[in-house]
Parts: structure tokens; sequence; C-alpha cells
């Protein structure tokens, strides 16, 4: 099955504390079906020091649910669902909203 939300995807924050927040997708975890979004869902872990690090309290994202993602249309920025349409002899993602086709 195609993918719907890849990596460097601009997507918006459906529902939680991040809701209609837009951000950059910086990893998928397919397995999970979760994302990694670049400046939401932050959460406060504290660490241990080791050779490679310092102790203290870093903020990093957390993963969001695939579910909790949509699409941001690159025409107008708000979220969109994903279809799929043969264009030029090739498989494409395109935003349901207008119809544009979502580059990656």
């Amino acid at each position: 099955m195609a993918a719907k939300l890849k990596k460097g995807d601009r997507v918006v924050v459906l529902t939680g504390k991040d809701k209609g927040k837009t951000g950059e997708i910086l990893e998928v975890l397919v397995k999970k079906n979760r994302a990694i979004v670049g400046g939401i869902n932050l959460v406060r872990r504290h660490t241990k020091q080791t050779a490679s690090q310092e102790a203290g309290i870093i903020s990093r994202e957390a993963p969001l649910h695939l579910s909790n993602l949509a699409l941001a249309d690159p025409k107008d920025g708000k979220p969109t669902r994903v279809g799929f349409e043969i264009r030029d002899g090739k498989k494409q993602r395109i935003a349901k909203r207008s119809g544009e086709v979502i580059n990656g």
C-alpha cells in the first residue's frame, strides 16, 4: 500500500494539545503508525549524563499517531485528504481539496 504521509510533508495536527499547528514530518514510524513532526508535541525528558550528551532536562518531539495528522494543502495550507491518480504514466499523490499534485 502506498504511503499517504511521507518524510518532508507539511502536515496539520487535527487533535491534541497542538491542534491546528503545522509542521514538517521528520520521521515516519511505519510499524507503529506514528510520525515525528518538527516542533510539535514537545515533551521534556530528564536525561543522565553519557559520553555523548550532558545531563539535564531536554525538550524533544514525541511521535503522533498518523490518524491525528492531515496533509496541508499545497494551495492554501488547510488540512486535506490524500488521493492517488495515475498522471503521465506515474502514480502520484494528489490533494483531495484542490486536486493539486503533492511533490515528493
